[in-house]
């Protein structure tokens, strides 16, 4: 008898709660890595673009990371690797403060911390958790412990702000750092998770599996779409609070709408995964990317108050990761679990190429242009393209009968 068949309803949440902890710290850390960037500036006189740059790196490598400790994670298992995510997460931020210069910065925020995060995120948590779960309730897992990566941004974004504002961001750093090392006794109950799924015979490794997943277009569409996914959250968790000073408001309302996109992104990825169960995954992934055109563009002819960011991160909120739950749902519909961790992983290679560029041409479009109207302009031109890419992906069934194991 499989896992999924004899896990109780009291283990799986509590394997859901563990997971959804570690992210709201993971994340919680990455998604403030924009109120440092102005601090970090006037201490050691770096400029926007250089560290736009080593933030940028950071959005690459926490992708990039994924694939490599998700198949980690899948042959040893999850636990293991979380703990190592923790300690180079702890590591890169109590490091940054002694650093001034921008390969310090790109090496401690834009390596350590980044690849760390990566260990503790996405890809990994959810992984593990359908490895367990029956597919009825992969969904809402999926959503459920992305609702916690939100519920971090809601915490800490405007606790860090606040931590900056009293008692400066080397204390905010360090505190943020030493947070980060709660993720360690959490990983208890994700221990062990890669290995129980040992070879079978017939079944088809990792390789032969990578290989049939880069040849589906579905996949490729995948990645198209979640390339989009990752510019925009970058842009925005980078250069936000930038926006907020060009338009003459105080640092709080940086701090309140990060937090308020963290709060009502719970709400939609709770809604997502649950839909997911009734609906295509690919339908409400377009129509998630469809509306992020919408709400740039009624932004860009809004008024530019403290209410408008407010309105706009609450909006903005609602798909921020809610992309998320139906991504990895659709991997995991194509392919099966066993190598979901390293499957999904690679699209979150794809969304961090995205979150890349939209980190660093921010602040490239910010130095040469003085403001950030380009890039919400190329923001609108991908949300529809990613939307129209996720409409031609294979998804004949809302429910598919498990893969065998």
């Amino acid at each position: 008898m499989s896992t999924e068949e004899t896990m109780s309803p009291r283990a799986a949440w509590l394997l859901m709660l563990a997971a959804a902890a570690i992210l709201m710290i993971t994340m919680g850390a990455r998604l403030t890595t924009g109120l440092f960037m102005s601090p970090i500036h006037a201490a050691t006189g770096l400029g926007i673009a250089s560290i736009s740059f080593a933030l940028a790196v950071g959005q690459f490598v926490w992708g990039a990371a994924q694939p490599v400790f998700g198949a980690v994670a899948d042959k040893y298992g999850a636990g293991r690797v979380l703990v190592l995510g923790a300690v180079l997460l702890a590591a890169g931020m109590a490091l940054t403060p002694l650093v001034n210069s921008q390969f310090g910065v790109m090496m401690t925020m834009g390596v350590l911390s980044a690849a760390g995060a990566g260990a503790g995120s996405f890809s990994i948590l959810i992984g593990a958790t359908a490895q367990r779960l029956p597919m009825q309730r992969r969904p809402f897992a999926a959503g459920f412990i992305n609702a916690g990566g939100s519920f971090g941004q809601f915490v800490f974004a405007p606790l860090v702000q606040a931590i900056i504002s009293s008692a400066g961001w080397i204390a905010a750093m360090w505190t943020m750092a030493a947070t980060t090392l709660l993720t360690i006794p959490l990983a208890w109950p994700l221990r062990s998770q890669g290995h129980r799924a040992a070879a079978v015979k017939g079944e088809a490794g990792m390789g032969a599996q990578i290989k049939a997943a880069m040849r589906d277009k579905s996949y490729l569409c995948l990645h198209a779409g979640f390339f989009t996914c990752g510019f925009h959250i970058a842009f925005l968790v980078t250069h936000l609070p930038g926006e907020v000073t060009l338009c003459g408001l105080p640092p709080s309302v940086s701090g309140m709408a990060l937090g308020l996109i963290g709060l009502f992104n719970i709400v939609g990825s709770l809604s997502v995964g649950a839909l997911a169960t009734r609906y295509r995954s690919k339908s409400l992934l377009a129509l998630m990317y469809g509306s992020r055109a919408v709400i740039i563009a009624l932004y860009l002819l809004a008024p530019k108050s403290a209410l408008t960011f407010y309105i706009f991160a609450a909006a903005l909120g609602a798909t921020w990761l809610a992309t998320v739950p139906p991504t990895a749902g659709l991997v995991g519909k194509l392919f099966g679990t066993r190598y979901l961790a390293t499957l999904f992983g690679l699209t979150l290679v794809s969304h961090q190429i995205g979150g890349f560029l939209g980190a660093w041409l921010g602040g490239l479009s910010f130095v040469a242009f003085g403001d950030y109207t380009w890039m919400w302009y190329a923001d609108i031109v991908l949300a529809v393209g990613a939307a129209l890419v996720n409409l031609p992906i294979r998804e004949a069934h809302v429910v598919r009968a498990p893969v065998a194991a």
